[in-house]
């Protein structure tokens, strides 16, 4: 496939959220807040675009015995990178993500485009891959929080880190909190799921029918 390809494979037909199901914990756990997800969804594109260049660089030299335990490693070292990084100049962003941010290293987005793409593919087309899923995994977690966080708090577009307290849209004793418990993340989330589904659907669909 071609790099523009690559790209858009992971934005659209593969986008890991919407079509592949994958990283759902992260998913429901951090899309409370627009801020949260776009913190979250910049953090994974990092980490993939960093251990998919350096798996698909080092993938000739790697025994297939051991390719996961050295991918894991690889993994882990931009985690590490990109949790520091958080915490030194995010700390609250940091603190909301909490677990989640350290536990990338096991998330099933970045392992699965390790194992099936970068382990498999030239650099160039890795790097698209890895910006493409990110984006696209970015993409998820912004339109799911962007009807989370008004829902389940009054509040858009809150960011504690900028001291910006977000855009009040109703008092908060209207709020419905559940939309802001994972029952309602995935509720939230099965709708979103169906209605890209049926726009797809009906882009697909030949003219007349």
């Amino acid at each position: 496939m071609s790099l523009a390809s690559d790209f858009r494979n992971g934005v659209g037909r593969e986008n890991p959220t919407f079509r592949m199901l994958l990283g759902m914990c992260p998913t429901i756990a951090t899309s409370l807040a627009i801020s949260n997800g776009i913190g979250m969804g910049l953090a994974a594109t990092f980490v993939l675009l960093g251990s998919n260049l350096i798996i698909s660089i080092i993938r000739k030299v790697i025994p297939n015995q051991i390719r996961i335990p050295c991918f894991i490693v690889v993994i882990a070292t931009f985690v590490t990178i990109v949790d520091l990084t958080m915490a030194a100049y995010l700390p609250e962003l940091h603190k909301v993500l909490g677990v989640f941010v350290p536990l990338i290293v096991v998330n099933c987005i970045i392992l699965a485009r390790a194992e099936a793409f970068a382990s498999k593919n030239p650099p160039l087309n890795s790097i698209m891959d890895g910006i493409g899923m990110g984006v696209g995994f970015t993409l998820a977690l912004v339109l799911l929080s962007a009807i989370r966080e008004p829902l389940g708090t009054g509040v858009i577009l809150a960011a504690p880190d900028l001291g910006f307290e977000g855009i009040k849209l109703f008092p908060p004793e209207y709020a419905a909190a559940v939309v802001t418990r994972p029952v309602g993340g995935f509720i939230t989330l099965g709708l979103l799921i169906g209605a890209v589904n049926l726009i797809t659907m009906k882009r697909k669909r030949p003219c007349g029918q």
